[in-house]
């Protein structure tokens, strides 16, 4: 528990000094209690815990070496050349999405004033200057050297690859043609710039508001797309599938008919702004993304969802999310990694852990100055964080709403407006969730072992109507009340106990519920 003099000067400067903005925002009083009636009728005993079954190692994390631009550019098979054709839109099943029922096809009719067209790469390999000397001028044409505009939709078949290498500067998507892409085999882009495009003003396709069209990037089920050293911006709106860059499973009744493995790819180095969505997936497995650069997108910077694994989020830059989160994982996206990555001015929280999402890493990650919480968890247990670093986030450091079995190491929560750690429970039957589809269990229970908790505004943890917490080498320091350390919920009513054995005989310290220890006896 004891710090080296010049760490502790280091720490509470840097404390000082960054808690200002957030200090000066915060009413500096802890959270209402959740549930309080409910913490009322519990009484808790506070014990001395085994310190053995609190070892971790540090947790392995995958080698990230292997995903270079060499290694993708072995995976392009050129042996067979593909064929490019212009045909209609109606009746093909990668399309069905924007071109079947409800009138979708309306967007196209208009735009291209006639029966919607697209560009289709069949059969092999093409490169992109390739297909651009078989498509008609109208539909795609050279504008400046190594500059192209395409306003038509561009589709790449199944068992077709579209290669968009450096010999492309920038390829632009025309929003009054109503261009977009849809990967169904293997997509290549490297070295170039994909950008929404404005004919109009003769600029890239700003956000301007949710439901009017952008172009697109999306990938379904049984493909591959790797995105290597390339921009992308001003892409995607407020309809299903056309989000920004998406990759998906085919939805559920052509999932059936299509027979597609989940895809797959990687997206490194590259930059993504004023995106919709800078990222999305759905049902995807083995998902790379790394070191990359979200900035400025408009609803979520990194999104993966609906039943996506192994997915490995490592390294990327996010900041500036206008609406909504840096990154975020919801609805049963499992046994991924969220490591090294910096997520920081975002309109909500850094990075969120959403709707039964288990057994996934987040660690060292920087998340800073985002306009809530740092790190989220929402109904999603059975979860790591660990060697995290979480400064001047608006409100708490890490945030744990109805989720057990959180285990919580390592972590720097400092100077954040309201508390380090901050755990409770919360009824959402009342809301407009889908119980079927997102159930939740008003449960509660952390493991916080190392780690330091300094100059939150409200103190360093809260935690209400928990099913357990272990506490252990917690460091608490630069306290920004006067009165010292303070700690609320649970954890207040038995301050001077939990103190005593934490600090002053080190040792790891249980606080339980009595009518759980009554029921473990039964």
């Amino acid at each position: 528990m004891t710090l080296h003099p010049n760490r502790l000067h280091t720490l509470l400067a840097g404390a000082l000094l960054l808690a200002t903005s957030v200090a000066q925002a915060s009413n500096g009083q802890a959270p209402a209690p959740v549930a309080k009636e409910l913490q009322q009728a519990k009484t808790y005993t506070v014990s001395t815990a085994p310190v053995e079954p609190l070892h971790l190692d540090p947790p392995k994390l995958p080698d990230l070496s292997g995903y270079t631009a060499e290694a993708v550019q072995k995976k392009i098979d050129r042996r067979k050349p593909g064929k490019v054709s212009v045909r209609r839109m109606l009746q093909e099943d990668v399309l069905k999405e924007f071109i079947g029922g409800d009138n979708k096809g309306a967007e196209w009719v208009a735009r291209q004033r006639g029966i919607p067209q697209a560009i289709f790469i069949d059969g092999g390999h093409v490169n992109f200057t390739e297909l651009a000397t078989k498509v008609p001028e109208r539909f795609l044409r050279q504008t400046s050297p190594g500059v192209y505009l395409a306003r038509l939709p561009i589709v790449v078949g199944n068992g077709a690859t579209l290669e968009i290498d450096g010999k492309v500067k920038e390829l632009r998507l025309s929003q009054e043609g109503g261009s977009f892409l849809v990967n169904d085999g293997k997509l290549f882009v490297s070295d170039t710039r994909v950008i929404g495009w404005r004919e109009k003003d003769n600029g890239p396709a700003t956000f301007r508001k949710p439901d009017e069209f952008r172009p697109f990037l999306l990938s379904w089920g049984g493909t591959e797309t790797y995105i290597v050293n390339s921009t992308m911006a001003s892409f995607g709106y407020a309809k299903s599938k056309s989000y920004g860059v998406s990759i998906s499973q085919y939805t559920p009744n052509m999932a059936k008919q299509m027979g597609r493995a989940e895809p797959t790819g990687w997206i490194i180095g590259s930059t993504f702004s004023d995106m919709w969505y800078g990222f999305y997936c759905y049902e995807t497995s083995d998902f790379v993304v790394k070191d990359n650069t979200y900035s400025d997108n408009i609803v979520y910077g990194i999104d993966p969802h609906d039943r996506s694994h192994r997915l490995i989020i490592a390294g990327n830059t996010v900041y500036g999310t206008k609406k909504k989160h840096g990154i975020i994982i919801s609805r049963e996206v499992n046994d991924s990694w969220i490591i090294n990555n910096k997520s920081y001015d975002n309109k909500l929280s850094g990075v969120v852990i959403d709707r039964n999402s288990v057994n996934n890493l987040i660690a060292y990650n920087e998340i800073y100055r985002n306009h809530t919480d740092g790190i989220t968890l929402y109904e999603s247990g059975d979860n790591l964080i660990w060697g995290n670093k979480l400064i001047s986030n608006r409100r708490h450091g890490i945030r744990v709403r109805n989720s057990v079995n959180i285990r919580l190491y390592e972590n720097l929560a400092m100077a954040n407006g309201l508390v380090g750690v901050y755990g409770h429970i919360k009824d959402l039957s009342d809301t407009d969730r889908n119980i079927a589809l997102d159930p939740f269990d008003t449960k509660v229970s952390l493991i916080v072992v190392g780690g330091e908790l300094a100059a939150n505004g409200s103190g360093p943890l809260s935690i209400d109507s928990p099913l357990s917490v272990e506490l252990y080498r917690v460091s608490m320091l630069a306290p920004s009340k006067a009165s010292g350390i303070s700690l609320s919920g649970v954890l207040g009513e038995r301050q001077n106990e939990i103190l005593d054995l934490m600090v002053r005989q080190q040792k790891a310290v249980l606080i339980d519920p009595v009518e759980r220890q009554t029921e473990m006896a039964d």
